[in-house]
């Protein structure tokens, strides 16, 4: 990632809770990775609060790492994608179709990172909400399986280019699609504008928080806290203000009172 501003490498380590790997390998990229998807966690709140999503390195550094908050893929990736490339990774962006949910292709909203070891490719995601996404060469292969008993393969040659699936038990989803063609500065900016202000989409309508753990992923959507466990999904809504912003902190997600008024989700204090 040439040009890229360093970021402070300490103060990272300290926000995701491990010390810093030794060398860059494949072993320090999964740990890296793991570490900051189970420490910070994905949210969009910026969007209903009216302060949009700003992918100034600076405003992004200090939004996950000094004042702790979360992000979403553009946010999460991009710190992720500046501590690899200062810990020696040879790393760059791309961009994804998400399938989830979807029928007809949709626009390349998902940022994640290509990274490069010993002359083979490496798919490595820190901002792909819900479940966690592990680490992945880039082949057709054999699945990997993560902690939660979830299953990931690669395809190749898709209609789409290369597709991420996932098995939680009840058979493969298509994830996301993306090719390996280069992605430019402008075209994050393009696909964060989209993502943050785009009526009518998820990101615009719904107020969204989750984090993976060992055996799963919390996340609350509007009033609905959704726990996975291994297969297992318990779901309950979230009776009041004061419930979701402790629910949220269970998450690692520190909010003011007000803040959690403002999103609107529960009427007037």
């Amino acid at each position: 990632m040439a040009g890229a501003v360093q970021i402070e490498l300490d103060a990272y380590f300290k926000r995701i809770g491990i010390a810093r790997p030794a060398r860059p390998d494949a072993a320090a990229l999964e740990a890296v990775q793991r570490a900051q998807r189970f420490a910070v966690p994905f949210e969009n709140l910026d969007i209903a609060l009216g302060r949009g999503i700003s992918l100034a390195p600076d405003a992004v550094f200090d939004k996950l790492v000094t004042r702790r908050r979360g992000g979403y893929c553009f946010e999460q990736n991009q710190l992720f994608l500046r501590a690899l490339s200062d810990l020696g990774f040879e790393a760059r962006p791309l961009l994804a179709r998400v399938w989830l949910g979807a029928s007809e292709p949709q626009p390349r909203t998902h940022t994640f990172s290509l990274v490069t070891l010993d002359r083979r490719e490496w798919i490595a995601d820190a901002g792909f909400g819900g479940a966690y996404t592990p680490t992945m060469m880039l082949a057709q292969g054999a699945p990997v399986t993560t902690s939660d008993g979830a299953r990931y393969r690669l395809l190749e040659g898709t209609a789409h280019g290369w597709m991420l699936e996932r098995d939680a038990g009840s058979g493969w989803r298509a994830q996301y699609s993306f090719t390996t063609q280069p992605v430019f500065a402008a075209d994050l900016e393009m696909g964060n504008h989209w993502t943050s202000t785009r009526p009518g989409t998820r990101f615009t309508t719904l107020r969204m928080v989750s984090r993976p753990d060992r055996d799963g992923f919390t996340s609350i959507i509007d009033t609905r806290l959704t726990r996975h466990d291994a297969g297992t999904v318990t779901e309950r809504e979230i009776a009041s203000a004061g419930e979701w912003r402790r629910l949220a902190e269970g998450c690692g997600l520190s909010l003011t009172a007000d803040e959690v008024q403002a999103l609107g989700l529960f009427g007037p204090a």
